[in-house]
C-alpha cells in the first residue's frame, strides 16, 4: 500500500509534465504514509543581500526555509490530508516539515559521508529504508525510538538532535522526538538539492542501530567525529 500511494503521486506529477511533485502534493503523500506533517518556511529569492533569506523574515535566519512556520509545530503536525491540503492551498510555496520521533527517526550525516555509507550498506546486502539528500546532508529514515508513556523506557544518546541545538552537534545527528527534518521536494538555498535517493515507496524502515555502524565508520574514514 505504501508503495502504491507514493508512486501514484509521482506518476500523476509526471503526467502533468512537472519536474517534481509539488510540495503540497508531497505533503499529502507523506500523510497517507502515516508521517506527521507541518508547514515549513521557504527561501526568499534575493534575500541573501538583505540578510533576510527566509520567509520567516528573521534577520540572519540560521536555517532559511528549513524550519516550521509556527512555534507550535509539534501540536499542529498532522496526517489529516484535508487539513494539509488547506495549508498548502494558502501557502503553495511552503516547505514540507516531517516530525521525527513518532513514526520514524532520521540519522543525518554530511553528503559525502552519507554517499559512502549508502554504498557500503547496499554492498553488504542490507536493506536500506528511505534516504534523502537535503542540502549538504543525507538523511537515513529509520524506526523510531518513540516517546513511550513510561519515560524510563526511553533512552537518550549524545547524538540526539533538537532543532535549537543543531549547531552544537557533530557530524552525525540523530533526529528523534522533539525534532524534525525538511522533506523533498522543499526548496532550499541556491545550488542545493532536496530529493529522495531511495524514495519511501515500498521501503520498510530499518533498525537504526543496524545502519549506525556504517555511518560511524564512514565518518571515521572521512576524519569526522
Amino acid at each position: 500500500m505504501v508503495d502504491v500511494v507514493w508512486r501514484r503521486g509521482r506518476r500523476k506529477a509526471a503526467e502533468r509534465g512537472d519536474r517534481r511533485m509539488p510540495p503540497g502534493q508531497a505533503a499529502e503523500r507523506y500523510a497517507e504514509l502515516g508521517w506527521p506533517v507541518c508547514v515549513g518556511a521557504h527561501p526568499r529569492l534575493g534575500g541573501l543581500e538583505t540578510g533576510r533569506a527566509c520567509s520567516c523574515d528573521r534577520v540572519g535566519c540560521p536555517a532559511p526555509g528549513a524550519h516550521p512556520v509556527s512555534p507550535t509545530w509539534q501540536m499542529q503536525a498532522t496526517v489529516d490530508t484535508a487539513v494539509i491540503r488547506n495549508w498548502w492551498t494558502a501557502r503553495p510555496e511552503a516547505g514540507v516539515i516531517l516530525v521525527t520521533g513518532r513514526v520514524f527517526d532520521a540519522l543525518e550525516v554530511p553528503a559525502a559521508v552519507g554517499a559512502a555509507a549508502l554504498a557500503s550498506i547496499e554492498g553488504a546486502g542490507i536493506a536500506v529504508g528511505p534516504v534523502a539528500e537535503i542540502g549538504d546532508g543525507i538523511f537515513f529514515f529509520v524506526t523510531t525510538r518513540g516517546a513511550p508513556a513510561d519515560e524510563d523506557e526511553w533512552w537518550s544518546c549524545r547524538l540526539d538532535c533538537e532543532p535549537e541545538s543543531i549547531t552544537e552537534q557533530g557530524s552525525l545527528r540523530w533526529h528523534c522526538r522533539d525534532s524534525y527534518v525538511l522533506a523533498p521536494p522543499s526548496a532550499i538555498g541556491p545550488g542545493m538539492t532536496s530529493r529522495w535517493l531511495c524514495d519511501p515507496g515500498g521501503r520498510a524502515l530499518p533498525d537504526a542501530l543496524r545502519l549506525l555502524e556504517f555511518l560511524v565508520d564512514a565518518c571515521e574514514e572521512a576524519g569526522l567525529q
